[in-house]
């Protein structure tokens, strides 16, 4: 083998560059919706730094749920809490998330539910184990 083919069989064997795909509009908006939710959680469960925080409107998030845009408008636009900067962090996000789902993302959503009470109150998760037979 001659001494230039060498390098070239080496860049040929080598695995090619795998090309992360970018995300969907849809795995954008569950993305954030999730991480959002979370957020909020956290800022529950720890002691709160500021009263407030027990105040603010519930944030339980499902995008498949057409009472959501409306829930994170009234979240945006609730007075509690200004300069708080976890809260305002956590509206920042919401936002984003509300500009997502009304503007870029607009034709790709698929409501398949308006029941806004799920969002003020949703159905734990749980998992039914099968009986078992002896």
């Amino acid at each position: 083998m001659t001494p230039r083919l060498l390098p070239l069989l080496l860049l040929l064997a080598r695995p090619p560059a795998v090309q992360p795909v970018p995300p969907t509009c849809y795995s954008r908006m569950l993305t954030l919706s999730r991480e959002i939710t979370g957020d909020f959680q956290s800022l529950q469960a720890m002691a709160p730094v500021e009263q407030c925080v027990r105040y603010l409107p519930r944030l339980y998030l499902d995008i498949h749920n057409y009472c959501v845009l409306a829930k994170l408008r009234d979240f945006v636009a609730a007075p509690q809490c200004w300069k708080v900067a976890r809260v305002d962090a956590l509206k920042d996000k919401v936002r984003k998330l509300y500009t997502i789902m009304n503007s870029f993302c607009r034709r790709d959503l698929v409501f398949l539910s308006d029941d806004c009470n799920a969002l003020e109150y949703p159905t734990p998760v749980t998992t039914v184990l099968p009986d078992r037979q002896s």
